[in-house]
């Protein structure tokens, strides 16, 4: 019986002296003695009673969290060092007591506070620098402490905007996309607006649509249309993504024929189809030229802008097209054609006679030199068609109109001379040249 009422004497001293030592380190953390308090925290810490406690933990993340935001400490890597050991305080504290019940304590809530302030402040340093990888890293952290303290409504805010918005760059431009989209999301499900958060709506449009969310896509797509209705950005369809988003030639086909896989009919996807073969062949200076199967190229491409003109009968463009991409294709045959000639005339005058195969080379790009000029006017003048029933034409609408009946005159032209010897079709391509100059002279 002695024995019992000796070892329940024991461990009532333990307990009492335990008990001390956290009132004892507690005064010192409220006088601001951190370092004192520390000292007194690393010895008691080997107690296994007092260490088996969650107050212990949440002891040593506010210690070691105050002394990271002293001067001498904040931001150097010293500071860094006892953030992280009061951060993995916090977290073991989080683990041994889940409600978290002493933050009610005013002491203990500097704790997170002053974790928050260091992974902030020193996040911030590492982002002005362009430090993503290690400013991510921080942020992140800061970003989780800020949410307990609302929460826990340590601190009277909804939301910490300017915590998500650098963990969200710095996710971003360390190549953690979906962390960036969490962060950014958690923004603009509140509609947040203003200075620099446009780009918070177009990532998350970009990135979902990339994700193939198009439910997600619509609706940032929306969110930034209604915040933004001056952005041009948020008007973009899923087709303009689509070629957007890529960057080599394979890649915008690959993406534009998904769309017609299941909607062949799509007039813009096969303007586009039509667009991007036809930038390929005739390149303009700032884009990397790709090798690709011309023939093929070329019969994909006019098969797309017929199918757009078939769907939209009165646009413009699908014939324009066309007519301008049979107008070069003929400027490049004709090419070839005098250069040929030349070469025959050079062989010719060496004492070299002119064989069945230039004969038959000569006589080929003849038939399709004619055979370009001959769509080239079909096209032309289908636009011509368009152009002439529509009032009221822009500038710019003015002077495609003008530009295709100097061409369409001058394809009558070239006929009327090609015919010379056939009186009655040198008068009928005389009159649609007449025809064609006169309208040419009318638009103004």
């Amino acid at each position: 019986m002695k024995k019992s009422i000796l070892f329940t004497s024991i461990c009532l001293a333990c307990f009492l002296s335990d008990a001390q030592t956290y009132e004892s380190i507690k005064t010192e953390v409220a006088l601001t003695q951190y370092k004192k308090a520390k000292e007194d925290l690393d010895k008691a810490m080997s107690n296994v009673l007092f260490a088996g406690k969650p107050e212990a933990y949440i002891l040593k993340a506010t210690i070691y969290a105050s002394l990271s935001m002293e001067d001498g400490n904040k931001n150097t890597t010293a500071g860094d060092q006892l953030a992280n050991e009061g951060d993995a305080a916090f977290k073991k504290y989080k683990e041994m007591d889940p409600t978290m019940s002493l933050l009610s304590d005013i002491l203990y809530q500097n704790g997170p506070i002053n974790l928050y302030s260091n992974y902030y402040s020193s996040g911030y340093i590492d982002y002005s620098n362009k430090n993503w990888e290690p400013a991510f890293s921080k942020l992140i952290k800061a970003v989780n402490y800020s949410d307990l303290l609302i929460e826990k409504k340590i601190i009277a805010v909804s939301i910490d905007t300017n915590v998500l918005i650098l963990a969200g760059i710095t996710a971003e431009k360390s190549k953690h996309k979906d962390d960036a989209a969490g962060f950014y999301s958690r923004l603009a499900d509140r509609r947040i607006t203003g200075d620099g958060f446009e780009s918070v709506y177009r990532f998350l449009v970009s990135h979902y649509f990339g994700k193939k969310d198009f439910i997600s896509f619509e609706k940032y797509k929306s969110f930034g249309r209604q915040l933004y209705p001056n952005s041009e950005f948020f008007t973009f369809d899923k087709i303009d993504f689509a070629v957007g988003l890529e960057t080599s030639l394979t890649g915008k086909i690959k993406a534009v024929e998904e769309v017609l896989t299941t909607d062949p009919n799509n007039y813009k996807a096969n303007e586009w189809m039509g667009e991007i073969i036809y930038r390929a062949f005739y390149p303009l200076k700032e884009d990397v030229a790709e090798p690709f199967d011309s023939v093929a190229m070329e019969i994909k491409m006019i098969k797309a802008f017929k199918k757009a003109a078939a769907v939209q009968p009165d646009s413009i463009d699908a014939f324009l097209y066309l007519g301008d991409h049979f107008f070069n294709k003929s400027g490049n045959i004709y090419a070839q054609i005098e250069y040929q000639a030349s070469d025959v005339k050079k062989r010719e005058a060496s004492g070299t006679m002119v064989s069945k195969e230039d004969i038959a080379k000569r006589d080929l790009l003849y038939k399709r030199n004619s055979e370009a000029m001959e769509n080239q006017k079909i096209h032309y003048e289908k636009a011509a068609a368009i152009f002439a029933k529509r009032k009221n034409l822009g500038i710019r609408e003015k002077a495609q109109y003008r530009n295709l009946a100097g061409k369409i005159a001058d394809y009558y032209t070239f006929k009327k001379k090609q015919a010379k010897e056939r009186p009655a079709d040198v008068a009928t391509f005389e009159a649609e040249e007449k025809k064609w100059n006169d309208k040419y002279e009318s638009i103004k």
